[in-house]
């Protein structure tokens, strides 16, 4: 199998440097671009010094050039940034890991609307063992089925910028799904003053932000004499860039269509 040339978005980032690492220790990728947008310092430096290597490769905001002859993109950034990213993967061809969460439903079309044109793998947590837990979930809810209350807790870094996360949002879906709810009637997310019992339908969710927490997710069932918590917890990066170059070597291999980590697994 031919060499998979890589390129990473927000590589100045905590995860850019994870991806940085990890795609510069792969035997079968290479480093063929790292992007930055305008303005950033670490324009113009070897990308491999961010992480006590060298590469060869140097920090670039010119996407358009960058990207030409890239395999595939992956891309952690901020929303407005990747569906930036996507107008030029999908003129170019290249195909995209997508790991920004945030999304808005009209943003989630136009990426939908692009993988017609280029593969692209998008999931809010590119971790194998939360989207294992995502499976557990679904298996839960529907064994446990009515009578046990959900509630979703998560806890993430002071520096994220979108609360719930989307792995929360996600595992919120999975059990919505699955108990034949629809998540948009059933969330709730925060609760302050007198607020009345509990609904029996609700799926609850509960956001902690702090210091360099990487990601904690638990989801509880919680029952009359029991509880029942399916808890995923990371203690760094590694695992998600891990599991993101999984996924590009997956994208890779395909011309179009939209995928996510469970297609990527084949536990779908």
């Amino acid at each position: 199998m031919a060499t998979l040339k890589i390129a990473i978005a927000g590589a100045t980032g905590r995860m850019g440097r994870a991806l940085l690492e990890a795609v510069l220790r792969a035997g079968d990728l290479k480093l063929a671009a790292a992007l930055e947008q305008k303005g950033n310092a670490a324009i113009g430096r070897d990308a491999g010094e961010l992480v006590g290597s060298s590469s060869g490769v140097k920090i670039n905001d010119d996407f358009a050039k960058a990207l030409a002859g890239c395999d595939a993109l992956v891309d952690f950034t901020r929303p407005d940034g990747t569906l930036a990213h996507l107008d030029c993967c999908r003129k170019l061809g290249v195909k995209m890991v997508i790991g920004t969460t945030g999304f808005s439903e009209g943003q989630k079309q136009q990426i939908a609307a692009a993988a017609r044109d280029i593969a692209i793998v998008m999931s809010p947590n590119f971790s194998v063992g939360v989207n294992v837990a995502f499976r557990l979930l679904e298996v839960a809810a529907r064994a446990l089925g009515t009578g046990y209350d959900v509630e979703i807790i998560e806890a993430h870094h002071r520096h994220k910028v979108d609360a719930p996360s989307g792995t929360a949002l996600r595992m919120g879906e999975v059990v919505a799904h699955a108990l034949g709810r629809d998540l948009k009637q059933h969330a709730v997310y925060g609760r302050e003053g007198v607020t009345g019992e509990r609904k029996e339908e609700s799926i609850g969710f509960a956001t902690v932000r702090g210091g360099d927490t990487v990601g904690d997710h638990s989801v509880l069932f919680i029952g009359t004499g029991e509880r029942l918590e399916i808890a995923h917890h990371a203690s760094s990066r590694a695992n998600f860039a891990t599991g993101a170059l999984r996924a590009a070597r997956f994208a890779a291999a395909r011309k179009t269509g939209l995928y996510d980590m469970a297609d990527v697994l084949g536990i779908k």
